[in-house]
């Protein structure tokens, strides 16, 4: 976990315009693993991104490593505007982390085995912080 925050924070993405979504989150805080890192940023930020990496730029992402870059426009079909999300994340590490209640709204959303799963995880996790 710790090489792939590395290399996002080599990104340099300006504070408040990213929130780092999917299962990183999650692991972060230590309630399980991550293989890659998802991350939504506003859409003027992810504009400037296809410019800086053309090359990584396909479909609907920006992909650099195990770093899926997505604009709030391409996942508001899936998970609805997350720019009130990416406003409130958590700052962990220097890095914005989308809360846990949010994780929760958009893993339901996608309503995957995998997500519905990660929803338990957290459930635990928060009561056992109660």
């Amino acid at each position: 976990m710790a090489t792939i925050l590395d290399e996002f924070k080599k990104l340099n993405l300006p504070d408040g315009e990213y929130a780092i979504f999917g299962s990183t989150p999650l692991a972060i805080r230590g309630i399980r693993k991550a293989r890659d890192l998802d991350v939504v940023v506003k859409n003027n930020l992810y504009d400037k991104l296809k410019e800086m990496y053309p090359q990584n730029f396909k479909k609907d992402r920006i992909t650099i490593g195990k770093i899926e870059i997505f604009s709030i426009d391409s996942c508001k079909s899936k998970l609805g505007d997350l720019t009130e999300a990416i406003k409130r994340a958590d700052k962990i590490q220097g890095l914005r982390f989308l809360k846990l209640k949010d994780t929760i709204e958009w893993k339901k959303k996608l309503n995957r085995p995998k997500d519905l799963k990660d929803i338990e995880l957290i459930k635990k996790h928060l009561t056992f912080l109660k």
